[in-house]
């Protein structure tokens, strides 16, 4: 492409370019090429997003939350039969997290201060930064639930392709047939409360507020970010290649632990709805806050690697702290207004 420029002007006007003057074109070409491409992207997403997200009207959180009774349980609030629930605690000594099964779940249980229904109705997860983890490889410790499509029958295997579990579309027809469902959505409002003040500045104040989890790895992780000195914080997701690195995805403000005060940011306290999709093999991610224009990401999961025949899914909510590290006294904190799994 320098040999046509060069070629090219020297015909023009009889002499030759000069080699600053050729990287300039050269930048001005590719900046133009790079926002066409960004534009054609970004149309191209409204023409394939799902009509469940498209129909989201701008700054309208979703949920009702004048049916909540601060008065009841959270089952009573919220349709829990179909979750199970992962504390930070190890009440039977088996060196794993407590897990809490559908049918004691949605009967009612809560745990103060870890799960309870709040003051204005809402459900809480608080967790610390040292607790209970779900496994020997895990770093971190979890309030959080995690999606069962078997709804408390026992004779359904948690794991694996069963139907307590969905997939991929582009999954093969065998594993379609025995799974519970073949993609599908999860929304949300939540409030973050409080998020980690102590320990390694590279961890501090990150929290997991939704996620999709695969056999092994995570097709997405939808995290929050405060920091100490910043009075907002930052929404960004991780999306993971079956078996290998992360996608990073920003939505508001980025995951940088020097991150100046997002302008656009939001406060802990403030309410806020996502919606997570998964639709012909494509992720979308709509981030919708009060009275603000929706914000929505697509990802192109066709070559993650997570249609393989021993690929499996469920949807998680709550708080997985991120930080485990300073003082064990420190924690994160989250109340959810809204929450529903689709398929």
């Amino acid at each position: 492409m320098l040999r046509l420029i060069s070629t090219w002007y020297r015909s023009r006007f009889g002499r030759s370019l000069s080699a600053k003057s050729v990287f300039i074109i050269m930048s001005l070409a590719f900046g133009l090429m790079t926002a066409s491409f960004s534009y054609a992207d970004e149309a191209s997403q409204q023409s394939y997003m799902p009509e469940s997200h498209r129909n989201l009207a701008d700054g309208v959180l979703l949920g009702n939350f004048e049916s909540l009774d601060a008065n009841k349980k959270p089952s009573d609030n919220f349709d829990l039969s179909d979750w199970t629930l992962t504390l930070p605690t190890d009440l039977n000594k088996d060196k794993k997290a407590d897990t809490i099964y559908e049918k004691p779940l949605s009967g009612g249980f809560d745990l103060k201060p870890l799960f309870y229904t709040a003051e204005d109705g809402g459900m809480v997860f608080a967790c610390p930064n040292v607790g209970a983890k779900t496994s020997k490889n895990t770093k971190y410790a979890r309030t959080e639930l995690r999606e069962m499509l078997r709804r408390g029958n026992t004779s359904i295997k948690t794991q694996g392709i069963t139907e307590n579990n969905w997939v991929f579309s582009a999954a093969h027809g065998s594993v379609k047939r025995r799974a519970g469902a073949i993609e599908g959505s999860l929304e949300a409002t939540v409030a973050v409360n409080r998020v980690s003040i102590s320990g390694d500045e590279k961890k501090v104040g990150r929290v997991i507020i939704g996620q999709i989890h695969a056999t092994d790895d995570e097709p997405i992780r939808l995290y929050y970010r405060k920091l100490p000195n910043n009075t907002k914080g930052a929404v960004y997701f991780a999306h993971e290649l079956n078996d290998g690195d992360d996608n990073w995805v920003n939505l508001v403000g980025t995951r940088s632990h020097t991150l100046a005060d997002p302008e656009d940011g939001i406060s802990l306290n403030e309410k806020f709805s996502y919606k997570i999709t998964v639709e012909n093999n494509i992720l979308f991610v709509t981030l919708i806050r009060q009275g603000k224009p929706n914000i929505t990401k697509s990802f192109d999961m066709s070559k993650s690697g997570y249609h393989k025949n021993n690929q499996y899914m469920y949807f998680k909510a709550g708080v997985y702290n991120q930080n485990n590290s300073g003082n064990p006294k420190d924690y994160v904190q989250a109340t959810f207004y809204h929450l529903d799994n689709q398929h």
